[in-house]
C-alpha cells in the first residue's frame, strides 16, 4: 500500500458522507465453521469519530433527499418482495431505518436494523411512530459487536462511499454475510462496478486556477501554484456531465457481494487503454460506480475471476452496463445519469495535457486502503500518452 491516512492535523474523511457501521473484517470463529474467521477489528478513535459525525441529521437529510438513491432501493425491495415477504432481514447501517421500514412494508416477518451511531436512537422512535416495533428491531452498535440469535434470509445495506470503496463499509456487509446469512440468501445490492474515464473540465480550471491571473486588475499569477495544490492535491467530489467525458469508461473493479472477501478490498488494480473521442485538454480522470440488485446465481455458469477486485478489463460502453439480461434494477452514479449525492470523484492534473482526437492513453490505476486508517484510500494513476509517462498519486480522506 501507499502511505496515507490522516494528515498532520488529524483530519477525518469529509463529514458530509461518513459511514456508520464498523470497519473491515470477518466474523469470529464459530463452532463447526471452516475455515475459522479472524476476530472482529477493534473500534478505533477514527471509527468513534465516524459514528459521532453520522449522528448529525444533515447527513441523513442529504441521503433521504437523494431521490435516485432512495427510490431505487425502495423499487428493488418491492421488486424482490417475494423473497422478502415472510423472511428475516438484516439492515447493515440502518441510519434512520428507512430501508428497514421498506422491508417491513414488503412483508418481512422481522427486520434487524443495526447502526453504530446515535441515529439509532432516532430510528427507534421512527419505527414506533410507524407502528412497526413488532417487526423492526433496532440494535445500537457495530455490526461486529451486536448479538443476533438467528440466521437471516436477506441482508440489505447502503454501504457505498464516494468512488464506491471509500470508507470501507463493504467489509461490514461481508462480516454480516459470513456470520448470519442463510445459504442462498439475498443481498441487496448484490453487485457493483467501479468505472474510470478521462475528462475535460475547463470551467473548473477557470474558476479555481486561471482566476488568479487577473483579480480586479491586479496580477496574482504567483498564487496559481498554491491554488493548484489546494484545489487538486486530493480527489474532488463534484458533479460533471457526459459532455465532460472524453472516452468510453474502463472498468476498474467489479464486486460480487455474494462471494467477495475482505482481503480483496485491500488493493484494487486495473489496466486501461483510452482513445480520445475529440480534441480537448485532458484535465483529469473521473470515477463513478453503479450497483445492481440481483438474486444469487444458484448455478455456476461461469466464474469470472478468482480475484473479483483485481481486474484487467477492456473499455466498456456505459450503455452496455445497463443491458445485461440478468440485471433487474440498477442504481447508477454515471455522469450521463440523474445526479446523486455521491456525484463523481475527480482526480485533477496539476497541468492539463492537450489531447488530439484518437490519441491513446494507456496505463494502470491502483486503489489501496491506507495502512493508517482503512477508511481512507490511496490512489495511484500511471499512464502513457504523447510519448511521455505521467504519475498522479493522491489520498481520499
Amino acid at each position: 500500500m501507499f502511505a496515507g491516512g490522516a494528515d498532520g492535523n488529524g483530519h477525518l474523511p469529509r463529514p458530509r458522507r461518513p459511514r456508520r457501521v464498523g470497519g473491515m473484517g470477518s466474523p469470529p470463529d464459530q463452532a463447526g465453521s471452516a475455515p475459522p474467521h479472524p476476530a472482529p477489528p477493534p473500534c478505533t478513535d477514527y471509527d468513534m469519530a465516524y459514528f459521532k459525525a453520522y449522528s448529525h441529521i444533515g447527513v441523513h437529510e442529504e441521503m433521504l433527499k437523494d431521490h435516485v438513491r432512495t427510490n431505487t432501493y425502495r423499487n428493488a425491495i418491492m421488486h424482490h418482495r417475494d423473497l422478502i415477504s415472510g423472511k428475516v432481514v438484516l439492515d447493515v447501517g440502518c441510519g434512520t431505518g428507512v430501508l428497514s421500514i421498506f422491508c417491513a412494508f414488503a412483508g418481512a416477518t422481522r427486520v434487524y436494523a443495526v447502526d453504530a451511531s446515535d441515529i439509532a436512537l432516532q430510528a427507534v422512535e421512527i419505527v414506533r411512530e410507524n407502528e412497526l416495533s413488532d417487526k423492526v428491531i433496532v440494535l445500537h452498535g457495530r455490526i461486529e459487536d451486536v448479538e443476533i440469535e438467528e440466521k437471516v434470509d436477506v441482508i440489505i445495506s447502503e454501504w457505498m462511499g464516494y468512488m464506491l470503496l471509500y470508507e470501507s463499509m463493504l467489509g461490514s456487509v461481508i462480516f454480516a454475510r459470513d456470520k448470519w446469512l442463510k445459504p442462498g440468501g439475498l443481498i441487496l445490492p448484490s453487485h457493483a462496478s467501479l468505472y474510470l474515464a478521462p475528462i475535460t473540465n475547463p470551467r473548473r480550471y477557470q474558476d479555481s486556477i486561471y482566476f488568479w491571473r487577473d483579480v480586479y486588475g491586479i496580477k496574482m499569477s504567483s498564487m496559481m501554484p498554491l491554488a493548484k495544490q489546494c484545489a487538486f492535491m486530493e480527489p474532488s467530489v463534484e458533479t460533471i456531465s457526459g459532455e465532460n467525458v472524453l472516452t468510453w469508461p474502463a472498468v476498474v473493479a467489479q464486486v460480487d457481494c455474494y462471494t467477495i472477501q475482505a482481503p480483496d478490498l485491500e488493493t484494487v488494480t486495473a489496466a486501461f487503454k483510452f482513445t480520445s473521442m475529440l480534441q480537448a485538454p485532458l484535465h483529469g480522470f473521473a470515477f463513478w460506480f453503479d450497483v445492481e440488485f440481483n438474486v444469487p446465481v444458484r448455478q455456476k455458469v461461469k466464474k469470472q475471476s478468482s480475484q473479483p477486485l483485481d481486474v484487467n478489463m477492456q473499455n466498456s460502453s456505459p450503455s452496455n452496463k445497463k443491458k445485461k439480461q440478468d440485471v433487474s434494477i440498477v442504481l447508477s452514479t454515471a455522469p450521463e445519469d440523474a445526479p446523486t449525492h455521491w456525484q463523481q470523484t475527480l482526480l485533477y492534473l496539476f497541468e492539463p495535457i492537450e489531447l488530439k482526437k484518437d490519441q491513446i492513453m494507456e496505463g494502470s490505476v491502483t486503489i489501496s486502503q491506507s495502512q493508517q486508517h482503512a477508511r481512507f484510500l490511496n490512489i495511484c494513476l500511471k499512464y502513457f500518452t504523447g510519448e511521455q509517462w505521467y504519475v498522479k498519486e493522491s489520498v481520499m480522506r
